[in-house]
């Protein structure tokens, strides 16, 4: 069989001629044979194949230059490649779907029709932070009060401050409270606020030393602000939250690392990531050249429910099912946090550890 006109090609792979010109002039997709006189394209049977699939990949929403790698590879590897950027972009829905969630739950409750009666609610916490029996230093921040609760983990040479820097941005919510109709401006501008802090903490600190270098340097941040009716969660980098409900223990965040990532995209499994040489790379925390975009989430509070935050340094050495049986079991907020950091000074300690419980309770 000969070659093909671009017009024909074009029908067998539908893709239209305009998007083969630009994929030859990207290097994606050049024909077999183009006229010095005219500069019109022909192409090979045995580039129709190649040309479905790129077809196939733009309809998936996949960025040309990744295009380009998958079509490199062999079917196996190109297969691995499709199944990790869908992976990606499943995870990039979830985050947004969760931020839609987010703004219709707050919009239903500015409107009054949709407004119930309920009994009144209120929080009882408490707030502990343990070096742990390796390091030398504590670079976790926690906190909780009556409307705000916070757990940072710094990190570089100037974590402390900068953990420190981050919470404290926060704690005007607890003068201020929440204006009405205004949560989620709120909750973005408290980010905003604790991300300039930690810009400021860490020149701050840097600036001490000889040379004003600030190196890698910044902080994680999960922080639940209290409504009245709910808790309102921002979150950026690896600290967690979890919930206690009816005994069952579960995660309300997702850890913004290179290992939950790779799990996200299907490259390695949970087993893996364990002992991941990059499991605390981080791919979003408030700090220089750092993406600070904060997760959002909005929780209806039931009494009896009981919320932990926490700095990695307990899941990395306390399975779930103790987190779970500790926080199931305690009495008291102030004897669940005594718990929960002995149990991850018992495995060794290797981080420091924060935790702040706060329990949801009736007629308060």
């Amino acid at each position: 069989m000969g070659l093909l006109t671009i017009g024909a090609f074009a029908r067998a792979t539908r893709l239209s001629p305009k998007a083969l010109r630009l994929y030859d002039e990207l290097g994606l997709l050049p024909p077999a044979h183009v006229d010095p006189v005219t500069g019109y394209r022909r192409y090979a049977p045995d580039q129709v194949e190649r040309a479905r699939l790129v077809a196939w990949l733009r309809r998936l929403g996949m960025p040309l230059v990744r295009i380009r790698h998958v079509c490199s590879l062999d079917a196996a590897d190109a297969a691995g490649e499709v199944r990790a950027f869908w992976s990606r972009a499943e995870a990039d829905f979830a985050a947004r779907r969760d931020l839609v969630a987010f703004l219709v739950g707050h919009l239903e409750r500015e409107d009054p029709a949709m407004t119930a009666t309920v009994s009144p609610l209120g929080i009882r916490y408490a707030a502990g932070s343990d070096a742990g029996l390796v390091r030398t230093s504590n670079q976790d921040t926690a906190y909780a009060g009556s409307r705000l609760l916070a757990v940072a983990d710094g990190y570089g040479d100037g974590g402390a401050p900068a953990s420190a820097a981050a919470v404290d941005a926060l704690k005007y919510l607890e003068a201020d409270g929440v204006p009405a109709g205004g949560l989620l401006d709120v909750l973005a501008d408290a980010v905003e606020q604790a991300e300039r802090a930690v810009h400021g903490a860490v020149l701050a600190w840097g600036g001490a030393g000889d040379t004003g270098d600030t190196g890698d340097t910044g902080t994680t941040l999960t922080a639940m602000l209290w409504t009245g009716s709910q808790l309102a969660l921002v979150h950026i980098g690896d600290c967690r939250a979890y919930l206690l409900r009816d005994g069952e223990l579960f995660r309300i965040t997702h850890d913004h690392t290179v290992v939950q990532a790779m799990i996200d995209e299907g490259r390695i499994g949970a087993e893996e990531a364990a002992s991941h040489p990059q499991r605390s790379m981080l791919v979003r925390a408030l700090g220089r050249g750092a993406d600070a975009t904060a997760d959002m989430r909005l929780h209806d509070a039931g009494a009896g429910d009981r919320y932990l935050l926490c700095s990695d340094g307990l899941p990395t050495v306390v399975p779930d099912a103790e987190i779970r049986r500790v926080l199931a079991g305690a009495g008291e907020p102030e004897e669940a946090v005594r718990e929960l950091v002995a149990l991850a000074n018992a495995a060794g300690g290797p981080d420091n550890v924060s935790c702040v419980v706060a329990d949801v309770v009736a007629g308060a």
